[in-house]
């Protein structure tokens, strides 16, 4: 379990995290949420102890971080998978951290295995494409076999089948038991996997709970109905009350009520339908709505791309993730 109580970070004038209080639980999937910018990897940084708080304190299991006698057999972390000694196979770089949690030289073959690096484990990981570095970063953090687990964008690189394999793991461990905190930008992939949410914004905790009641309160649920006898349709929902809204698909759109309640009122009518189906907004969708306010940083799709930038960022492109190469050419660019 790890624990937070009024965690606070300070650089100069700047509030990057503002007097967080949460509690991430084992034997579930924590999804933690926020736009760029809002504090996440300063806060997941001070759990591991790599920043100092301002003030406030986090709890590894009720001890703090650096407090802890061979962490990572309590905490594994994947946070930048690039944070690797390019110089090293991935064995050495893992044997030398397990050397320095009194962690068994054993357990480096065996996440070796559990995460696909095997056939590459001598080679050197300067030569690792992106997903091979978050498929290497992934086996650091399950090491020391640790009851606590957090990852940042652990998708990042990773191919169908990684991401296939990565939420599968996350599940898996939580069913164990184990506490799992995850990060990551990829809505889709958050709705498929996490179970509880912890959302941020500008630093400030904007919600703590489940799934479903997350999307349930920050998000407009609707029944679209859809019929040939459209206009008669209409007077019945009226002469009985309910508030219908005309969406300019041809669709009718009633706020509140059952699909059942609306199914049973239009069959007493005779009245054919094409679509009766409940409506309920994406997770992407409900995390808008809650951080519309708390967005940092906007991005403005009608300025050309010729217009000069005078006093805006300048646009940074990033190269599309390597292939990854898992043959005897892994090596070759």
């Amino acid at each position: 379990m790890i624990e937070l109580v009024g965690l606070t970070k300070r650089y100069g004038e700047k509030l990057a995290v503002n007097n967080l209080t949460f509690t991430v639980r084992p034997g579930m999937v924590t999804g933690f949420l926020g736009p760029n910018g809002a504090g996440k990897s300063t806060t997941m940084r001070m759990m591991l102890g790599l920043d100092r708080p301002t003030a406030g304190d986090v709890r590894i299991d009720g001890i703090r971080y650096d407090r802890l006698r061979d962490p990572l057999r309590y905490i594994g972390a994947l946070l930048d998978a690039k944070a690797v000694h390019g110089g090293r196979s991935a064995f050495n770089h893992l044997l030398c951290l397990a050397q320095s949690n009194g962690i068994p030289q054993r357990r480096v073959a065996e996440v070796l295995d559990t995460v696909g690096l095997t056939a590459v484990a001598r080679k050197k990981a300067k030569g690792f494409s992106l997903g091979m570095g978050q498929r290497l970063g992934i086996a650091g953090a399950l090491l020391g076999d640790p009851r606590i687990l957090m990852f940042d964008e652990p998708v990042n690189g990773l191919d169908p089948e990684g991401i296939h394999w990565i939420r599968n793991l996350m599940k898996s461990l939580a069913a164990q038991g184990r506490t799992v905190f995850v990060s990551s930008h990829l809505m889709s992939e958050m709705a498929l996997t996490a179970d509880h949410l912890v959302v941020i914004g500008q630093g400030r905790l904007l919600a703590d709970t489940s799934m479903a009641d997350f999307i349930e309160r920050n998000s407009r649920s609707y029944i679209r109905i859809r019929s040939p006898q459209r206009e008669r349709l209409l007077d019945v929902l009226h002469d009985e009350g309910v508030t219908v809204i005309e969406s300019g698909s041809g669709a009718l759109e009633v706020d509140g009520g059952k699909a059942e309640q609306i199914g049973e009122l239009v069959a007493q009518h005779q009245i054919v339908l094409h679509e009766l189906s409940p409506q309920q907004a994406s997770l992407e969708e409900a995390f808008m709505r809650l951080t519309a306010e708390s967005v940092e940083y906007h991005a403005h799709a009608d300025t050309p791309l010729e217009a000069p930038f005078e006093g805006r960022f300048e646009p940074r492109f990033e190269r599309a993730p390597e292939r990854q190469h898992w043959g005897e050419d892994w090596t070759r660019r």
